[in-house]
């Protein structure tokens, strides 16, 4: 046997070593996605602002509200554009007066 051993004598009690941790394992304050799925709708305006709200997943809380603000405005704008498409044009002029109607 060797006298280099530096381990504990007979009989002496061990203590075992105490861990640690760097740091908590969970932070209840951090930022955590929520996992909600995103389904594609196919339209390209609508979906970018679906895909936008995953965005709120990296951030604080107090920073949500801009995302979801940003969000809103490009869905209200998204409808807006559909009430601005091109439709059947509009009757121009006033409508004919019975008294301009041929009588014979």
């Amino acid at each position: 046997m060797s006298d280099s051993y530096a381990g504990p004598e007979e009989g002496e009690a061990v203590e075992p070593e105490r861990q640690v941790p760097a740091e908590p394992s969970y932070d209840p304050a951090a930022p955590a996605p929520l996992g909600v799925e995103r389904t594609p709708t196919g339209n390209a305006e609508v979906d970018a602002c679906l895909a936008r709200i995953g965005d709120a997943d990296h951030l604080a809380t107090d920073g949500h509200i801009e995302v979801y603000e940003d969000v809103h405005r490009g869905l209200r704008d998204a409808l807006t554009a559909l009430d601005a498409r091109p439709g059947p044009p509009a009757p121009t002029g006033a409508p004919a007066s019975p008294s301009s109607y041929d009588r014979s």
